[in-house]
């Protein structure tokens, strides 16, 4: 029954996809074969993600397509359902796919096998990739690979991704799918569930994966971190160490970068000659774009610690420990991952809904997932931490700065989670569906994986940095340096400097919306990084350098003491107290200050009704929670003084 591919290659560029279950080692196999061609886009018509890449050494002959991770190919998600769409070739703007590479976990063949088996009954060449092989050697099992391959009548590589064995041979095969055999066994594609599981036993039986010892070290451990108690204690120590962390080891290289962007703005100020030039240059490029950068190597090590725990098997376990929390307020343990997503950015966490198959919850999901602390809202928190918050210790390593960067974190989990239960038990009402997730092994990433995903991520950030805080920072820059005020005889250049800031355009806006802020505390100063930080939330802390450089911008020694100075010229109060801080900390928490995030938002939900009702009731919810605790801190003595 077996039949041959035709054996010369067609004209056209060929396409290859990979196909299997999530956590079976896929995109790690995808990296391997395609390296740094990837590209990323949506499908034609649809909100799912697409990875498609030139496989290395085939000169664009090959193109390599990622396709979701899928357990069934009847998938009740988005990104299921893609996947069945792609094969059966009636996903509009897809080309016809030359050959499909299955990719299965050896440590759990038993499951992969029934997706392989639904895959042979569309007839397409085929091959097989059993990846963690070498954690089946580890735990003193074998697979009879070539037994394997002939009961299926196509090609079987073992490889062992992260470490790069096998993938040549995989490449060899990939290069050329015309070449590959066609299935031998064809089942049809609406068999009776109970004759796959029949013949996955079978076949199994044959090849030995079914004597496989299982694994007593991850079921120690998972004792552990999936016990209802000690695993959300365990879940809470981890965070606590990460965001302790953050302010610990960042902070030689954020005073080294504070340090560089300091001396460049007054050598610049001291080489180039006077004028506007200059000053867009030291005053606003540098001043701007150099107060967002200071923070990347807190962004580094966000993105390490995310990394490090998903690559490990962490999340996963994590997604399991809250299920049951996520069943109170309407969602699942599916959710949960998005959501933890949202702690580096919250528009791949919302694209990341795409996986939660019930409508409802997919929605209930997107509503919330702003309120998670995106890094983005990182900056803004420690530059407000470290200026008013005490460096004392509060118990052993744990300090109080690390203590609230924790709170806040929390404070808006929490919020995300109320809000989830007050939509899913009025506007989303319905009833939480099943959750199933397979738990990946314990595995430690290499250095060159983990390094690889961490500039990835820190690269965003300074592209960021490089486009959209730059473009906003120069409009700031103008914004705030035009027009003049008229020159005051015999003032000080300090404060002819603040007469020109409260004349400028930006000033001028600031002073506008200052009644609608001055019950949280805030000043028309503030107002203007508020108005700013809608394009990017971090923007805020660059507007705020820009404001206090152009006030006094030969004696720069420091955001934080700019602001920690900053008095009002008229009452000789603080503008920036610790209550103010707190303000317009809970006021970040809440808000949705994120234009990028709306976007995706309207993207994923089909229009502007959802993101423009998410935009309203979180920046109604953050006035609220902002003026509230302005008054408490008032009321506690953390208020303005002289």
């Amino acid at each position: 029954m077996s039949a041959t591919a035709p054996a010369l290659a067609p004209e056209r560029p060929v396409r290859v996809a990979l196909v299997g279950s999530p956590n079976a080692g896929k995109t790690t196999l995808f990296n391997a074969l395609t390296g740094a061609s990837a590209r990323i886009g949506n499908y034609a018509g649809v909100t799912v993600e697409r990875r498609e890449g030139i496989l290395r050494g085939s000169e664009g002959r090959v193109l390599v397509l990622d396709l979701p991770g899928t357990y069934a190919l009847r998938g009740e998600s988005p990104d299921e359902r893609i996947v069945e769409k792609v094969l059966d070739g009636k996903l509009a703007g897809e080309p016809e796919l030359d050959g499909v590479v299955a990719v299965a976990d050896a440590t759990t063949l038993r499951r992969g096998l029934g997706l392989v088996r639904q895959l042979l009954a569309h007839r397409r060449p085929m091959i097989l990739v059993l990846t963690m092989i070498d954690e089946v050697r580890a735990r003193g099992g074998k697979i009879d690979v070539t037994r394997l391959s002939r009961e299926l009548g196509i090609p079987v590589v073992g490889v062992v991704g992260h470490r790069g064995v096998g993938i040549d041979q995989v490449v060899r095969l990939v290069r050329e799918p015309w070449k590959w055999p066609r299935p031998k066994t064809v089942p049809p594609l609406d068999e009776d569930p109970m004759h796959r599981f029949a013949w996955v036993d079978e076949v199994c039986k044959a090849i030995g994966a079914d004597e496989l010892p299982p694994d007593r070290r991850t079921d120690w451990i998972d004792g552990w971190l999936l016990h209802p108690v000690y695993g959300i204690a365990i879940l809470a120590l981890v965070l606590l160490v990460f965001f302790q962390s953050i302010f610990t080891w960042a902070a030689p290289a954020m005073d080294a970068i504070d340090s560089l962007f300091t001396t460049l703005a007054s050598v610049s100020r001291a080489v180039l000659p006077p004028g506007w030039l200059t000053e867009l240059w030291a005053g606003g490029v540098l001043a701007g774009v150099g107060a967002v950068l200071v923070f990347l190597p807190q962004i580094v090590i966000l993105f390490t610690f995310i990394h490090l725990l998903n690559d490990v098997g962490y999340m996963a376990r994590a997604a399991f420990v809250v299920d049951r929390v996520m069943g109170w307020v309407g969602l699942q343990g599916r959710s949960f991952l998005p959501l933890l997503s949202c702690f580096a950015c919250a528009v791949p966490g919302i694209m990341a809904a795409r996986t939660i198959a019930s409508p409802r919850e997919r929605l209930a999901t997107i509503l919330v997932a702003p309120f998670m602390t995106c890094s983005a809202r990182l900056p803004v928190y420690t530059l407000l931490i470290a200026a008013f918050v005490p460096a004392r210790p509060v118990l052993g390593p744990l300090g109080l700065q690390g203590l609230v960067m924790l709170g806040l974190y929390v404070l808006g989990a929490a919020t995300a989670l109320v809000a989830a239960a007050v939509l899913s038990s009025t506007l989303l009402r319905g009833t939480p569906s099943v959750f199933y997730m397979e738990l990946p092994p314990y595995r430690w990433p290499t250095a060159k994986l983990l390094v690889r995903q961490v500039w990835g991520s820190a690269y965003a950030f300074l592209k960021r940095a490089g486009t959209i805080i730059l473009c906003v920072t120069i409009v700031m820059w103008a914004l705030l340096s035009f027009p003049k005020a008229p020159e005051i005889p015999g003032a000080l250049p300090s404060e002819q400097a603040r007469v020109n800031l409260e004349a400028s355009i930006a000033g001028r806006i600031g002073h506008t919306i200052e009644p609608a802020i001055a019950p949280l505390g805030f000043d028309w100063k503030i107002g203007i990084g508020l108005i700013a930080s809608l394009a990017a939330r971090e923007v805020i802390v660059a507007t705020l350098a820009q404001i206090h450089a152009v006030g006094n911008p030969d004696d720069y020694e420091g955001l934080r003491e700019a602001l920690q100075r900053d008095v009002d010229p008229v009452t000789g109060r603080h503008h920036f107290t610790l209550a103010t801080a707190l303000s317009l900390l809970v006021f970040f928490v809440f808000a949705l200050q994120c234009t990028s995030t709306m976007v995706v938002m309207a993207r994923e939900t089909g229009g502007w009704r959802w993101p423009a009702f998410a935009f309203s009731y979180m920046l109604a919810l953050a006035w609220i929670a902002s003026f509230v605790t302005y008054r408490v801190a008032i009321s506690l003595g953390w208020g303005p003084a002289t």
